[in-house]
C-alpha cells in the first residue's frame, strides 16, 4: 500500500506527502508532523492514526473544527479519496494499491558529457516503414520476430487507459524482447526537462533509484534522435559519466516519444550485463515501440491530468460552500446532513433567508452516491411562471412562439444527479401538479410533448415560507408538501447560534481579503461585541456583507465599530454615545417614512416617490427599521408621526436634494 496526502488548498497547495507509520499530527505549531503556517488552524488541530491499511482522523478540540467531505467530525474512519478540511487547508487522502496502480522506482538525473555509439532518426526506423518491411521479412528472421512483438505491444498499449498501468506494461513488454535490466519512461516536457517519470527494474527485488543521464535525455529531446551506447566501459565519453560508472552500466538505449512532430517524452533502458548488450536491431525495435506508444501515453497522461484537475476544481468549489460553525445547533445540522446524504430520499430545507439552505443542499449532494453527477439549482421565485415550466421540463420544437428547437429541461439535464428547488413555496399551482408527478412516477413530459421522459434524480427543496400555513391557505398542495417533507431540516437563524458569529466573522474576513485583494485585518474586541449583540435579520449572508464592507472601508489595521454598518451599531450599550447618535438617526428615518406614508395614504410607490427612494430600497428600510406592522396600524403611525416635517416638502424638489441657503446641497435623500 502507498498512502499519501495530496494538498489541494492552503499554503502547501499542490504538494504531496507520504504518510509515515506513526501518528500524524496536523496544526500550525512546529512540533506537528505536518506543521502548516495557516492562522485558521489550531496549534494542534487534528491527528491521523494508522488503522490497518487506512487511517482514523480525530479532531483535537480545534477552534474551527475538522471536516470530512464537508461534514464536521470529532472522529471518523477515512477512505480513499476522502477530503480533509482543516482551516483554509484541504487534503485528499490517497490509498494506492500496488496491484491496482503499478508504482515505479525512483528516477534520478545526472549531468555529464556523453557521446552515443549510434543514433537513429525516426524516419529511418525500419518497423515504421511498410515498404521496407515487406522486403526484409522473408530474408531476416529476427526482423519477423521483432515485428510480431511490435504487433503484440501495439494491441496491448491501446487497450489501457490508466497511465501508471500503461507505463508498467510497456516496460514489461520491452523487458521481454530486449536485454534491458532497468527502464524508465519520462513524460511531460516543460522548459526542456521531463517533469514526470516512471521506472522499473526487471528484477522486482531491486529498489535502487534508476539514474538517467541528463545529457543523453536532453540530446534526445532536442535532436529527436534515438541514442545507443553499446559499450559504456570502453567508451571514453560514456565512461566519464559518473552515474553510469557508479551503476556499472554496460549498455544503454534512449529513444524519443514523438506525437505530431513534438517530443512528449522518452524511453530510457540500460543493462549491466556485459554478455548481453543492446545492438542496432534493439535500437530499431525500441524506437518503433516508442512510435507506437507515444499517442497512447500522451492520451493517458492528459486523461490523468484532466481527472486530477477535475478533482481539484471540484474541491475548490466544495470549499466555497462549506458550512462554518461549531455550536450545538450547527453540530445538529452536520449530523443530519451525514445521516441523510447516503439515501435518495427527498429533503425539505426550511429557514430564514441567508441561513445557508443551498450550502446545506450542496453538502448533501456532495456526500451522496450522486456526488459526481450534476447538481442543478433552480430559484422558483426568480423565473417567471411562463418560463419556469420550460426551464424545468423543457419544450418541443414549435410548442409555443419562439420555440425554434427542442430544449431539454433542467430535470432532464440533471438525470442521475440532484435538483435543488429554492423558494419552492413560490411554485405556481399548475407546476406543483407536474412536480408531484415527477416525485411519484419519476417521469414528465416536455412542454408540447406527448412522450413521457423518465429521469433518475434526487430532489432537495428549500423555502423560507411556512408551508404548513400555505397548505391551510390552499396556496400550496398538501400532497406535494407531504412528498417533499420526507426528511426535513430547519437551518438555524444566526441569532440562535451566536457562538458561531465570531468564527464566521473571522472566516469571512480571510475569504474577503483574498477575493478583494486587500490586507487581512483583525477584528477589535469592541467590534466583536457589536457583532455578537446584533440580531442579524439577514443571517449569515448579512454578516458576510457587513464584514466585506468593514474590510474595504477600514482605514486602520483592524476592523473598528465605526467600520460596521449603522444597523449593527444600534445594538451597542445604551450609554454609548455612538449608539445614541444612531438611535437619533434611526428615529428621524422612522419619522420621515411615517409622514410620507400618511401623505401617500398607504401607497409604497407614492411613499418612495415622496422620499426620492427606489421602492425596493424603501422596503429594505422598512424591514431594517421593523416598521411594517406599525405602518399597517394607523393609530401607531399617527402617534409616532404627529407633525409633518419640513424636510418632506424639501424632498419633493427636483433631484431630491435638501439645500441650505448659504452652503448649497447638504444631503441626498437616497442616503437615508
Amino acid at each position: 500500500m502507498s498512502q499519501r496526502l495530496l494538498v489541494v488548498a492552503g499554503p502547501l497547495k499542490e504538494l504531496s506527502f507520504a504518510l509515515p507509520e506513526s501518528e500524524i499530527t496536523v496544526g500550525r505549531d512546529p512540533s506537528n508532523v505536518f506543521s502548516i503556517n495557516d492562522p485558521s488552524l489550531s496549534r494542534r488541530h487534528c491527528v491521523l492514526i494508522r488503522n490497518g491499511d487506512s487511517y482514523i482522523i480525530r479532531d483535537l478540540g480545534s477552534r474551527h473544527g475538522t471536516l470530512i467531505n464537508g461534514v464536521a467530525v470529532e472522529e471518523a474512519q477515512l477512505n480513499h479519496g476522502d477530503m480533509i478540511s482543516a482551516g483554509d487547508s484541504s487534503f485528499v487522502l490517497l490509498l494506492g494499491d500496488d496491484d491496482e496502480q503499478p508504482s515505479g522506482e525512483k528516477v534520478e538525473f545526472e549531468d555529464g558529457a556523453a557521446q552515443a555509439t549510434a543514433q537513429l532518426r525516426l524516419q529511418d526506423v525500419l518497423y515504421l516503414q511498410p515498404d521496407r518491411m515487406l522486403k526484409e521479412l522473408p530474408e531476416n528472421l529476427r526482423v519477423l520476430q521483432n515485428f510480431n512483438a511490435l504487433l503484440r505491444i501495439g494491441g496491448v498499449v491501446h487497450s489501457i487507459r490508466d497511465l501508471s498501468e500503461l507505463q508498467a506494461r510497456i516496460l514489461e513488454l520491452i523487458f521481454e524482447v530486449t536485454p534491458a535490466e532497468r527502464g524508465a519512461i519520462l513524460l511531460d516536457v516543460k522548459d526542456g526537462r521531463f517533469s514526470a517519470a516512471f521506472a522499473r527494474h526487471r528484477a522486482e527485488a531491486e529498489t535502487e533509484p534508476i539514474r538517467v543521464s541528463r545529457t543523453i535525455s536532453n540530446q534526445v529531446l532536442e535532436q529527436k534522435v534515438a541514442v545507443l551506447g553499446s559499450d559504456i566501459a570502453s567508451s571514453g565519453q560514456f565512461g566519464q559519466v559518473e552515474s553510469l560508472v557508479r551503476s556499472k552500466v554496460r549498455s544503454l538505449l534512449c529513444v524519443p516519444l514523438v506525437m505530431f512532430g513534438k517530443v512528449t517524452g522518452c524511453i530510457y533502458l540500460d543493462t549491466t550485463n556485459a554478455e548481453s548488450r543492446f545492438d542496432y536491431d534493439h535500437l530499431q525495435l525500441v524506437a518503433a515501440i516508442a512510435g507506437t506508444s507515444a499517442i497512447a501515453l500522451e492520451n493517458a497522461r492528459r486523461l490523468q491530468w484532466l481527472e486530477e484537475e477535475n478533482r481539484r476544481l471540484q474541491t475548490e468549489i466544495n470549499l466555497e460552500h462549506n458550512l462554518v460553525g461549531e455550536s450545538m445547533r450547527m453540530k445538529e445540522v452536520y449530523k443530519f446532513l451525514a445521516q441523510v446524504a447516503p439515501s435518495d430520499s427527498t429533503v425539505l430545507i426550511q429557514g430564514e433567508s441567508g441561513t445557508g439552505k443551498e450550502i446545506a443542499a450542496r453538502a448533501i449532494h456532495r456526500n451522496s452516491p450522486r456526488g459526481r453527477k450534476p447538481f442543478l439549482a433552480i430559484n422558483c421565485a426568480a423565473i417567471p411562471e411562463g418560463l419556469l415550466e420550460s426551464e424545468l421540463f423543457g419544450h418541443e420544437r414549435g410548442s409555443f412562439t419562439g420555440a425554434i428547437a427542442q430544449k431539454k429541461g433542467r430535470l432532464e439535464v440533471a438525470d442521475g444527479g440532484t435538483v435543488f428547488l429554492d423558494e419552492i413555496g413560490e411554485l405556481a399551482p399548475p407546476l406543483q401538479v407536474k412536480l408531484l408527478r415527477v416525485l411519484q412516477e419519476h417521469e414528465f413530459e416536455r412542454v408540447g410533448g406527448t412522450r413521457p421522459i423518465s429521469v433518475d434524480i434526487r430532489v432537495i427543496a428549500a423555502t423560507n415560507r411556512d408551508l404548513e400555513e400555505a397548505v391551510k391557505n390552499k396556496s400550496f398542495r398538501s400532497d406535494l408538501y407531504y412528498r417533499l417533507n420526507v426528511l426535513s431540516l430547519t437551518m438555524p437563524a444566526l441569532r440562535d447560534h451566536r457562538d458561531d458569529i465570531l468564527t464566521l466573522a473571522g472566516h469571512f474576513a480571510a475569504k474577503c481579503s483574498r477575493e478583494c485583494n486587500t490586507k487581512l485585518k483583525s477584528i477589535s474586541e469592541e467590534a466583536m461585541a457589536c457583532l455578537v449583540r446584533y440580531d442579524w435579520p439577514g443571517n449569515v449572508r448579512e454578516l458576510e456583507n457587513a464584514i466585506e464592507r468593514a474590510l474595504v472601508l477600514s482605514l486602520s489595521d483592524e476592523i473598528r465599530p465605526e467600520d460596521l454598518p449603522d444597523s449593527v451599531l444600534e445594538k451597542t450599550a445604551e450609554n454609548d454615545a455612538t449608539a445614541r447618535y444612531h438611535r437619533e438617526v434611526k428615529n428621524l428615518k422612522r419619522q420621515l417614512i411615517f409622514t410620507a406614508w400618511q401623505e401617500s395614504k398607504g401607497s409604497y410607490t407614492e411613499t418612495a416617490r415622496i422620499l426620492g427612494l427606489h421602492v425596493n430600497y424603501l422596503h429594505r428600510l422598512i424591514r431594517n427599521l421593523d416598521l411594517r406592522d406599525s405602518l399597517n396600524s394607523s393609530t401607531e403611525a399617527s402617534r409616532l408621526a404627529p407633525a409633518k416635517p419640513k424636510a418632506i416638502e424639501t424632498l419633493r424638489r427636483p433631484g431630491n436634494v435638501k439645500r441650505d441657503p448659504m452652503h448649497g446641497p447638504l444631503q441626498d435623500s437616497r442616503q437615508l
